[in-house]
C-alpha cells in the first residue's frame, strides 16, 4: 500500500458501516447506496457504447457486486461485500432487486453462483452457504441454507485480513464448485508462503457440491474476482488484480486461462506480467509459471467477468466481457468501464473498451462496474457498487 492508505481503508469502511474486517481489494471500494434513478439518466448518457448499443437503468441494489442468473432463467442474484444479498425477478417490467433471505446473517455475501439443478451457492468471506430450490418450484428455501462449508473452515480464521476479501464462484464443467481466495497482503510475507498455499489462499479451490474433496487448483494468483468457463472447450479463465506500488502503468492487470489443475501463475514471484516484485527479487520464480493471456492496463482492477454465450449481440461481440472497477492506487484514475476481449480456439486478442464514461479521468467516479452477466433475451446486466445500481446493455443496431 502506499503512505497513507490505511487511513484511506478505515475511511472507507466507516461509509459502508461494515468494518475492518470487510475491506474486499485492494484496488478501493464503493460506499453502498441505493440508486437514485432521478440522477442517472444524467450518467447514462455520457456512457459510450460500440454503433447499435444502449444502457439503461435496470434496478437499485446497494452495494452491488457479483451477479449469476438461475439455470431457469427467471432471477438475477446480486451478491455485496456487507450484509445482504438480493434477488430479481426477470421477465417482467418494473421488477426490483429485494432482499433474499433477510433472516440469513451474511457476512460479505459477494459471490453467489447457481449449480444446474437450481441450487444457489452463496460465497462468503469464510464460509460457503448452499440454498436447495424451494418444495413448490417457486424461488429458494431463504430460512435453511446448508453451510457446506461452515464458518470460519474457508480460510484460517487468523488470516481473515479486510485486504483481498470478497470470493466469487462458479460450478465447472466437472460439477464442482470452484471459488477464488485472494490472499491478504499486497505481496505476502515469505513465512506465510508455505501456509498460503495449503489452503488455496491466492488460488482458486474447487470441491463437491457438498463441501467435500477439497483441493486447490490453482496457484499463484493475487486476488481474482471473476471467472467463468469458455463454452467452447470448457476451461477456466479468471482476472488477476496486480501489485500495488510498483508505479502507474505497472504492473499489468491479467485476465488468465487455466486448461488444467496444478498450474502455477507467478504471483508473488512476478506482481503482474513478466514485472518482478521487490519481496522476491531475491528468489528464482518457478520454471512452469504460467503467463497471462492478456495483459490489462496497469491498477484498472480487472474483476467480474462471463463469456458471452447469447445471441443478440452481433457475432463480433461475442467473447469475454469483463468489469473494470477503477484504480485507487494510481496518480490519475483509468478503468471503471466495461472491456470486451475476443477469445477464438483458446487464444485471446487484447482487450478492448465496450462502455465506458463512468471515469472522467481526474475526477471523482460516476460509477464503478464490478460484474457482468448474461440476462436471458441475450442482453448484459451490469452491476455498479458506487451508485447501487444494476444496468442493462441491449443491441438493437439503431
Amino acid at each position: 500500500m502506499r503512505k497513507g492508505q490505511p487511513s484511506r481503508i478505515v475511511a472507507t469502511l466507516a461509509l459502508l458501516g461494515l468494518g475492518a474486517a470487510a475491506f474486499p481489494e485492494s484496488h478501493g471500494h464503493a460506499r453502498a447506496q441505493a440508486a437514485d434513478p432521478t440522477k442517472l439518466p444524467a450518467v447514462l448518457a455520457r456512457i459510450k457504447l460500440p454503433p447499435g448499443f444502449h444502457i439503461e437503468f435496470l434496478a437499485s441494489a446497494p452495494g452491488a457486486r457479483a451477479l449469476t442468473v438461475s439455470p431457469d432463467q427467471s432471477t438475477l442474484v446480486v451478491g455485496t461485500t456487507g450484509k445482504a444479498v438480493y434477488q430479481m425477478a426477470l421477465g417482467r417490467r418494473g421488477a426490483s432487486a429485494e432482499r433474499f433471505a433477510p433472516g440469513v446473517n451474511f457476512v460479505m455475501p459477494n459471490g453467489p453462483c447457481f449449480a444446474p439443478n437450481g441450487d444457489l451457492f452463496i460465497a462468503e468471506h469464510n464460509r460457503v452457504l448452499r440454498f436447495s430450490p424451494a418444495a413448490d418450484g417457486k424461488g429458494w428455501d431463504e430460512t435453511h441454507p446448508k453451510a457446506i462449508v461452515p464458518l470460519g473452515e474457508l480460510i484460517p480464521a487468523a488470516e481473515t485480513s479486510p485486504i483481498h476479501s470478497a470470493r466469487v464462484c462458479r460450478i465447472g464443467p466437472d460439477g464442482l464448485l470452484y471459488i477464488a481466495i485472494g490472499q491478504p497482503y499486497n505481496v505476502p510475507p515469505k513465512s506465510k508462503r508455505a501456509l498460503y498455499d495449503q489452503w488455496g489462499m491466492g488460488g482458486i479451490i474447487r470441491m463437491n457440491r457438498e463441501g467435500g474433496d477439497r483441493e486447490v487448483f490453482a496457484r499463484g494468483i493475487r486476488n481474482s474476482v471473476g471467472l467463468d468457463f469458455d463454452p467452447q472447450d470448457k476451461v477456466l479463465w479468471f482476472t488477476d488484480n496486480q501489485t500495488d506500488d510498483l508505479g502507474d502503468d505497472i504492473p499489468p492487470g491479467e485476465i488468465n486461462r487455466a486448461p488444467k489443475a496444478g498450474l502455477n501463475f507467478g504471483f508473488p514471484w512476478y506482481g503482474g506480467g513478466h514485472i518482478r516484485t521487490r519481496e522476491y527479487a531475491d528468489e528464482t520464480p518457478p520454471a512452469d509459471v504460467v503467463f497471462p493471456a492478456v495483459e490489462e492496463v496497469a491498477h484498472a482492477a480487472d474483476l467480474g467477468m462471463i463469456f458471452y454465450r447469447g445471441t443478440q449481440f452481433p457475432r463480433e461481440w461475442r467473447g469475454i466481457f469483463s468489469a473494470q472497477h477503477g484504480s485507487w492506487a494510481r496518480s490519475i484514475p483509468i478503468g471503471a468501464r466495461v472491456m470486451f476481449t475476443k477469445v477464438r480456439d483458446g487464444k485471446a486478442s487484447a482487450s478492448i473498451p465496450f462502455a465506458e464514461g463512468w471515469n472522467p479521468g481526474n475526477a471523482a467516479y460516476l460509477g464503478r462496474p464490478v460484474d457482468v452477466a448474461e440476462l436471458p433475451d441475450g442482453s448484459l446486466a451490469v452491476s455498479d457498487d458506487l451508485n447501487g445500481a444494476l444496468y442493462r446493455i441491449f443491441y438493437d443496431g439503431k
